[in-house]
């Protein structure tokens, strides 16, 4: 779990991340790109105020419609210590959020960790968010078992040439399935409070993408298979042709209605009851966060 041989992903690269920079671009200190009070993530995990979110900069996925692409692939961010992003944290419980959600984290567990240690000794209790694209290996999520609360992860894909197309990444379901796995192992069955909020568990993501509502179903399929109602599910019509999609076949167009809501009608079909569902206009540019610094 060390950074001086980082094999934190299922990327594996092996390098002294305090010497070189592997696939993923991330150094020896963690990078921030926004520090914010966030809305719009499901409704279980915002509360009144907002999640609490840290944006991580760098991935180890190269996403060609990544619509955070300038701190996912360009880096874009500032660096700070271990010391730092512990105060970070408790800052965002003083700030009322519901959760402290940390978005694309994988390459800064070890840092993540070692703050939460740190925070906590200083009276940290939110509940910690893991907002993931779950390309991870199994003993990166098994480090988590005792910090993190909520498993936020995104399944993309279950083609292996999708993934090898779309995120440079042929494994992924693979890795991601398994990974999955381990958090529901981890995380358990979903627990609500009495206002709704999730407070542990496991929420994946799923987005639909343009000309692949089959493959959606057959995600529909495995996780249904697998885990029933124990985990929550939400499925997002929010893709925006973004950053490279128009260098991919098929992939500069939003979403139709009639794909999303086959999707839905799907999970309907399956009985799925723990899913969340888009509505309106929710494919825009708008939505996608400024990554200024703020709270850093």
């Amino acid at each position: 779990m060390m950074i001086e041989n980082c094999m934190l992903c299922p990327r594996r690269c092996g390098v002294d991340r305090r010497e070189s920079v592997g696939f993923c671009g991330a150094g020896a200190l963690a990078r921030i790109a926004l520090v914010s009070l966030h809305h719009w993530e499901e409704p279980c995990l915002t509360g009144d105020n907002g999640a609490g979110t840290v944006f991580f900069s760098y991935c180890n996925l190269r996403c060609c419609f990544c619509q955070n692409h300038e701190i996912s692939h360009g880096g874009k961010g500032v660096e700070v210590t271990d010391e730092r992003l512990a105060e970070i944290f408790l800052e965002q419980q003083q700030r009322g959020a519901a959760t402290l959600d940390l978005v694309t984290p994988t390459h800064y567990v070890p840092q993540i960790i070692h703050a939460l240690d740190m925070a906590r000794a200083k009276g940290f209790r939110l509940p910690v968010v893991y907002n993931s694209g779950a390309y991870e290996t199994v003993e990166t999520i098994e480090s988590l078992r005792d910090y993190v609360d909520v498993f936020l992860p995104d399944l993309k894909y279950i083609e292996a040439a999708s993934a090898k197309e779309y995120s440079q990444a042929e494994d992924y379901f693979p890795m991601a399935s398994a990974a999955i796995r381990r958090m529901v192992e981890i995380a358990g069955s979903l627990q609500f409070d009495e206002d709704g909020q999730l407070r542990r568990g496991v929420l994946v993501r799923h987005l639909v993408l343009p000309g692949h509502r089959h493959e959606s179903m057959r995600i529909l399929d495995w996780l249904w298979q697998n885990f029933g109602d124990t985990i929550q599910i939400s499925l997002m019509n929010q893709y925006t042709p973004m950053y490279k999609a128009a260098e991919h076949k098929g992939m500069n167009r939003r979403l139709t209605t009639f794909e999303y809501e086959s999707v839905v009608n799907h999970a309907i079909d399956l009985g799925i009851t723990n899913c969340y569902v888009q509505e309106g206009q929710t494919a825009s540019e708008k939505f996608v966060p400024t990554f200024d610094n703020r709270g850093v």
